[in-house]
């Protein structure tokens, strides 16, 4: 269950970047199931123009991002903070080929958590992705969702590298198991 933290209102950031995603021409969309992302998923299994690919671990839609761009098809990687950690090996690839790569990432370990396990990565995702080269937003506001995915869509196919939107629990909710 996901619950809105500090008061706010659920609103529809899911429809916003859906919304950006067509704009751009974005044609696969790769994804690890996450409740975070579970709105802006069924959106884009609903849309004929796009193609969603379940992945069994996060790295796999690295090389599908890159095989998509070869293919001459815009591709992006839906997954949770957690799913970095599995994806920095093959995050050079992006960087040494030149291959814009985008990644919307639900952010856990962040405002709110309450599993110490999600903590670690969820602190240093950030910095893991820059380590790769990636260019990196965040986005903890409604008002700031737009922005930093469009952003982050621009960075990756413009200088045809690695990019991420961050998503903060202020935004998608904490994760919470029983009555609190």
């Amino acid at each position: 269950m996901l619950r809105p933290l500090g008061g706010e209102t659920v609103n529809d950031w899911p429809e916003t970047i859906f919304a950006l995603l067509c704009r751009h021409r974005i044609r696969q969309v790769a994804l690890v199931p996450d409740a975070g992302h579970a709105r802006l998923i069924r959106l884009c299994l609903a849309e004929p123009s796009m193609r969603v690919i379940t992945l069994t671990t996060e790295e796999e839609g690295v090389a599908l991002m890159l095989g998509a761009w070869l293919g001459g098809q815009r591709a992006v990687l839906l997954m949770q903070s957690s799913g970095v950690g599995n994806c920095v090996n093959m995050l050079s690839l992006g960087v040494l080929h030149r291959t814009p790569m985008p990644m919307l990432v639900t952010m856990r370990g962040d405002y709110g958590e309450f599993n110490p396990a999600q903590v670690p990565m969820g602190q240093a995702t950030e910095t893991v992705l820059k380590a790769m080269g990636t260019l990196v937003n965040r986005a903890d506001t409604a008002a700031d969702i737009g922005p930093a995915v469009e952003a982050t869509l621009k960075f990756a196919f413009h200088t045809y590298r690695p990019a991420a939107t961050l998503i903060g629990q202020r935004l998608i909710g904490a994760k919470t198991f029983g009555k609190e």
